[in-house]
């Protein structure tokens, strides 16, 4: 691999020339390199862009301010093609303070024609340029200077090949008529970094065991987890530096009330106890306090009918047919979870849900036809010739 025109940005003035020149391109391939395990914003080491026949390495730590970048990277005339992008496009929010866009997917739009679900960058570039990766860096350490010309070599790898793998999708998703559809996908994906979902206070629905919680204790969880948040953004460390997720599960459940008590919590370090103890027990003693109506609005799902198993089970034969018809990935349609829930409600109340299956492209495609199987309207048989499933619509 060796790119026509390849520069190795380690200053400022040099990452001027950079954008300047990327300032004059449609399309730009985008990828990061980062560390992760001892800061709470994993710390941005490389941004390796590659346009028509420029590709560049920029060394973060090496060039300073990266506001030049964010002009590119949100001009809405240059699109951003990324492969998984979901977590570079946090990353760079993070260190920019702008989320790139627009943004052109691989790994979405690979789904989207038919290569599976969450097609990895390699085995893409196989299938659909015929060239073998050889991922001989992928445990490196990025922050290490100087970078080896090895290393360099295969940073460049992981945008050298989107823009030929871009357009090739790209012809796909026109052949099938699903380029609204993309276009609806990547947009939810720019508003990732700053969706309302990522409030501090919802935080503890992403440890596991707190939907086990009664609604007092998960209260409690809910502002230990959103305080930890604070306090591992102030101290720049990963938030189990602060508390580990199962010490907050801990903690939320058996609510002591004294210092004492604190400190017997197991895994709670010491130091921490000594350092932030009054403002744990503070928090606890806080939420006991409030009133039902400030708990978490959780709706707990009843437990499913026992028929209601082989409802799901059929509803996924069903989805995978269409899916395979129409040369999608399953997963990009619904969720085992969505199906259940889908089962589970009335059928007064089904269109009322808010399910992507049930909305736009997707009930188009898929959802229509479950909603029938659901409400006795669509007869499921198999064909006898080709031994797939049919669908008759008895309405």
């Amino acid at each position: 691999m060796s790119p026509t025109n390849f520069h190795h940005i380690t200053d400022s003035h040099r990452l001027k020339d950079l954008c300047r020149s990327l300032g004059e391109s449609t399309h730009l391939a985008l990828d990061t390199e980062f560390v992760g395990e001892n800061s709470f914003v994993p710390c941005l080491e490389l941004i390796q862009v590659a346009a028509d026949d420029l590709s560049a390495v920029i060394d973060v730590p090496a060039v300073g301010s990266l506001d030049c970048l964010g002009e590119v990277l949100t001009n809405p005339h240059i699109e951003k093609i990324v492969h998984a992008g979901k977590q570079d496009l946090e990353l760079l929010y993070a260190h920019v303070g702008q989320v790139p866009t627009p943004v052109f997917d691989t790994q979405l739009a690979a789904a989207m024609v038919g290569y599976g679900t969450q097609v990895g960058y390699a085995q893409l570039v196989h299938r659909v340029v015929g060239t073998k990766l050889a991922k001989s860096h992928t445990f490196t350490n990025w922050s290490q200077r100087p970078l080896t010309q090895e290393q360099i070599a295969y940073a460049l790898e992981d945008v050298h090949y989107l823009l030929p793998i871009c357009e090739h999708l790209y012809g796909q998703l026109r052949r099938l008529g699903r380029l609204d559809w993309i276009k609806e996908e990547f947009t939810k994906l720019e508003s990732v970094p700053t969706d309302e979902s990522r409030d501090p206070r919802n935080r503890y629905q992403r440890i596991r065991g707190w939907d086990n919680l009664r609604p007092r204790s998960m209260a409690v969880l809910r502002e230990l987890a959103a305080w930890r948040e604070g306090e591992a953004r102030r101290r720049n460390v990963p938030r189990g530096r602060v508390i580990r997720d199962e010490v907050l599960l801990e903690l939320a459940r058996h609510a002591p009330s004294t210092l004492a008590g604190l400190r017997a919590t197991r895994g709670l370090h010491p130091s921490e106890a000594d350092r932030n103890g009054e403002i744990l027990l503070g928090i606890i003693r806080h939420e006991l306090g409030q009133p039902e109506s400030e708990w978490p609005k959780i709706s707990r799902a009843r437990r499913p009918e026992p028929e209601s198993a082989g409802q799901v089970d059929l509803l996924q034969a069903v989805l995978k047919a269409c899916a395979q018809k129409e040369e999608i990935a399953p997963s990009l349609l619904a969720s085992v979870s969505d199906l259940q829930t889908l089962v589970d409600a009335k059928r007064t109340d089904r269109d009322k849900l808010d399910l992507p299956i049930l909305h736009g492209w997707r009930r188009r495609l898929a959802g229509e036809t479950l909603l029938g199987v659901l409400e006795g309207n669509t007869v499921v048989s198999v064909d006898s010739q080709t031994g797939k499933l049919r669908f008759t619509s008895q309405a």
